[in-house]
């Protein structure tokens, strides 16, 4: 269950209407990176997890996604402004201007839709946190991205609150991954030969690393097996 707190996150404003960067906004509302992706991702990833404290920080995380979907889409509705006018949108889509009648999309910033083929699901553990971890650096990078290009002061703020906010997320799934090491697809990680194998294949070589000491995994140990 999913409870609407009718106060925001965070306080959205900015300064003046922006509506080529309102497109630009979009990337975090309906790009593979965005906020929905997050949400959607870590809700579908959580059905399946048995551990009750790392289901309950996936649907954590997710809710909280949600929130941050609606601060971008708040941005976004701010940022257009109160009249339809589809020349003020210099780069970026223009959906907004001549179809939803300004309402934020979920579409990206050059104005395709959201797609499920965004969420990534394994059914394993360490795999969807791993995925969990590199959304979560993508999404800052972007949101990185945007900070650069916009000198609004209110925006910008959003922003920084936002990037933040990804990093926690981070840190958090990364706290989850060292917690099931040696369970799920982490199991008998890199203990075969052919996973200690690296093919040097610069010439001239000039790579520093290397794996060694393989031992039998777990399933193939005589007092091993799963």
């Amino acid at each position: 269950m999913f409870l609407h707190d009718k106060k925001l996150l965070q306080m959205v404003r900015v300064e003046k209407p922006n509506p080529t960067y309102a497109a630009m906004m979009s990337e975090q509302l309906g790009g593979p990176q965005g906020e929905l992706k997050a949400a959607m991702q870590y809700i579908s990833q959580s059905f399946r997890i048995k551990d009750p404290e790392i289901k309950d920080l996936f649907m954590d995380i997710a809710a909280e996604e949600l929130s941050h979907m609606e601060m971008v889409a708040t941005t976004i509705n701010l940022l257009n402004g109160h009249d339809v006018a589809g020349d003020t949108v210099q780069s970026g889509h223009i959906e907004g201007q001549v179809l939803s009648g300004l309402s934020p999309m979920l579409v990206n910033a050059s104005g395709f839709p959201w797609t499920a083929a965004y969420v990534n699901v394994t059914g394993d553990l360490a795999a969807d946190l791993l995925s969990n971890i590199a959304a979560e650096q993508r999404a800052k990078v972007v949101y990185e991205y945007l900070h650069r290009q916009i000198n609004d002061k209110y925006v910008r703020e959003t922003i920084d609150f936002l990037l933040n906010r990804e990093e926690a997320h981070n840190t958090l799934f990364r706290q989850a991954l060292n917690k099931i090491q040696n369970t799920g697809s982490n199991r008998d990680w890199g203990v075969d030969q052919d996973a200690r194998l690296y093919f040097d294949l610069s010439n001239p070589g000039t790579n520093s690393f290397s794996v060694s000491n393989p031992n039998p995994p777990a399933f193939q140990s005589p007092n091993g097996g799963h």
